[in-house]
């Protein structure tokens, strides 16, 4: 039996409010969007942590961005098979049907996901091992980043690389869809990794020149 119930108020009436004035006062650049598709010129993957707006951090408008939100924004490594792969279809989708210019990997601070791996490889959220956690199984593509850190920094500080490191795992796993690896070798795709400071709004970008990330 379905378990759906009505929409609560609050999202009803600001709805409403939209519809009345976003939507209003641009109808002809949404219907555009609808006769004409959409055309992004990048794809930008972000953790699914609701403190995180990214079209409001670049002051997007609709049909600018093909948005994928994921736990900790994490790109899985290419595993061909029969199983569910939402991230890896949304990239694929992005790359070879969309054509986006450039792929942005997007993490963040004081980032949920990322502690529970922290937790999880260290020993202390054994649940998260169990083989029925879906957030532990899906955390595991950042256990490589945690075991190549020196664990011998204040938790805190640890927790920031480790955020920073989700990018790097992401960045590194992007190269082994092939798909996206040739697309990068001809020039036709770049990537991008971020990291945001969701205190104080600082933003900053991987610099392989550098082998850190800088502010932009």
């Amino acid at each position: 039996m379905k378990q759906a119930r009505p929409l609560p108020g609050y999202l009803v009436s600001r709805y409403k409010g939209w519809k009345a004035t976003t939507y209003d006062e641009n109808q002809a650049w949404y219907r555009h969007l609808a006769a004409d598709g959409q055309h992004p010129r990048a794809m930008l993957i972000s953790c699914c942590d609701s403190r995180v707006h990214v079209t409001s951090i670049f002051g997007a408008d609709s049909g600018e961005f093909f948005i994928h939100r994921n736990i900790a924004s994490l790109v899985p490594p290419c595993e061909p098979g029969g199983n569910h792969h939402g991230t890896s279809a949304a990239i694929e989708y992005a790359v070879t049907g969309l054509k986006v210019a450039h792929l942005i990997i997007m993490g963040h601070s004081h980032c949920g996901g990322v502690a529970g791996c922290h937790a999880m490889c260290s020993g202390k959220a054994p649940e998260l091992e169990e083989s029925s956690s879906f957030v532990g199984r899906w955390m595991d593509i950042l256990r490589p980043g945690y075991e190549r850190l020196q664990p011998n920094k204040d938790e805190e500080n640890f927790l920031r690389d480790l955020e920073k490191e989700a990018v790097l795992i992401s960045l590194e796993n992007l190269m082994t869809f092939p798909f996206v690896s040739e697309r990068v070798e001809r020039g036709d795709l770049t990537q991008h990794g971020l990291w945001k400071d969701i205190t104080n709004g600082s933003l900053l970008n991987y610099d392989p020149r550098k082998d850190g990330f800088v502010p932009l």
